[in-house]
């Protein structure tokens, strides 16, 4: 019989992580591909992405509307209600076999809760890491409790998705999924992306993503004025800005960010949505990329492009030594970006590196959601550490016995 497998995408992000496992899994004969779209992809402030999975062929199995008006903190509370119910809907008429999702995001915390209900195994990918800086964190180690089988991108990961209770083989270390892109796109020259997007040919480039700081006091305004008055230190620069998600405050930093840009139009561009190709050359071609996004951490390392990661989203991961850390804080922010594209600290680690293991994952996954057992999976046992439990189990009993 074949194995129905459901992968859930909210973001033109995880939809480029997730590319070649959707296809590794489209094309495989004996799984059925059920891909399941919400959340960003189908807002219009957002590029209504959906389009973008529909010009690659991959036929969309449902959708589930996600986005309120409102980004608040409030709003995204309703977001995730909606998400259950819609979840809940289309999970009723697909009757997956394996429900998979990727990251951190609310929208997919609302599909695994539904599919948690629904007792539909979930298979969550790039578990057992830590983002401190945002309620992401949180969610990420939720998904981990709710889910039955977990892909991690690097051994560490691994250790902690283990030591939170899961069973040690139904978690396998493949790498990040980000590095497929890299090794099977063919990506665009600089000249051609700068003239595709409408930035000078000359200049330094810098590819910025700032998304909102979910657990800092900082206020956005704030947060996102010390990057403008970094950047203004760099004129000669040309800055490629790409759209914070839909986190809360979300929209009120693209809005800044599109003001800053039409008062620096001849050096600078908001582009909604760049897709996995376009931002991958983006990464390669630019001499720094600059911003709290997890691509500073994850591909620029991996194409040899030294980065400087903002504040404390991304406290926490794995990093390589191209990337350098920095404060909220206008003159930090600059002297990052400064030391990133000195000649010499650009030598220090031109070679590409990677943290997060090598180019595979999509394959390997796919593989492993083909063979594994189903049966009674969603009867989880959680797993304590050697020795732990029995030594818990001795100290409480030494404690009733002294309070006896």
């Amino acid at each position: 019989m074949t194995r129905k497998i459901c992968v859930v995408t909210g973001t033109r992000a995880d939809y480029g992580l997730l590319y070649w496992l959707i296809r590794e899994i489209g094309d495989d004969p004996d799984l059925e591909l059920q891909l399941v779209v919400t959340g960003m992809h189908l807002a219009p402030e957002f590029g209504s992405t959906y389009r973008a999975i529909e010009h690659d062929g991959i036929p969309i199995a449902a959708t589930v509307d996600t986005l309120l008006a409102s980004n608040t903190t409030i709003g995204v509370c309703k977001s995730v209600g909606l998400g259950v119910i819609g979840f809940a809907d289309a999970f009723s008429q697909l009757l997956p076999d394996i429900v998979v999702v990727l990251g951190d995001r609310y929208e997919i915390f609302a599909a695994a809760q539904s599919a948690l209900f629904c007792n539909i195994p979930v298979a969550h990918i790039h578990g057992g890491e830590v983002t401190e800086g945002a309620i992401d964190d949180a969610i990420r180690h939720a998904l981990t409790k709710m889910a039955t089988f977990h892909f991690v991108a690097a051994p560490e990961y691994r250790d902690r998705v283990i030591r939170m209770g899961e069973m040690p083989d139904r978690v396998w270390t493949v790498g990040a999924p980000a590095l497929d892109n890299i090794e099977r796109l063919e990506l665009w020259q600089e000249q051609r992306l700068r003239a595709d997007v409408g930035l000078p040919a000359d200049g330094p480039l810098m590819l910025v993503t700032y998304h909102p700081v979910t657990r800092s006091p900082i206020p956005p305004d704030r947060a996102i004025a010390q990057l403008f008055s970094a950047l203004d230190q760099f004129p000669d620069s040309a800055i490629l800005f790409t759209k914070a998600n839909a986190d809360t405050d979300g929209a009120r930093i693209n809005s800044l960010i599109a003001k800053y840009v039409s008062q620096r139009s001849a050096s600078a561009v908001l582009v909604e949505s760049l897709g996995q190709l376009r931002y991958l050359s983006a990464v390669r071609a630019a001499a720094v990329v600059v911003g709290n996004s997890s691509s500073a951490l994850v591909e620029a390392p991996a194409l040899g492009t030294p980065s400087v990661n903002i504040g404390e989203r991304q406290r926490g991961r794995l990093r390589a030594p191209s990337v350098i850390d920095v404060a909220d804080e206008a003159h930090d922010i600059a002297t990052g970006i400064e030391r990133a594209m000195s000649r010499e600290f650009r030598a220090s680690v031109s070679a590409a590196s990677s943290v997060y293991g090598r180019p595979g994952a999509s394959r390997a996954i796919k593989e492993t959601l083909k063979a594994v057992r189903l049966g009674d999976v969603v009867m989880k046992r959680f797993h304590d550490a050697p020795d732990k439990g029995a030594n818990a189990a001795n100290a409480a009993n030494a404690a009733n016995a002294a309070n006896a």
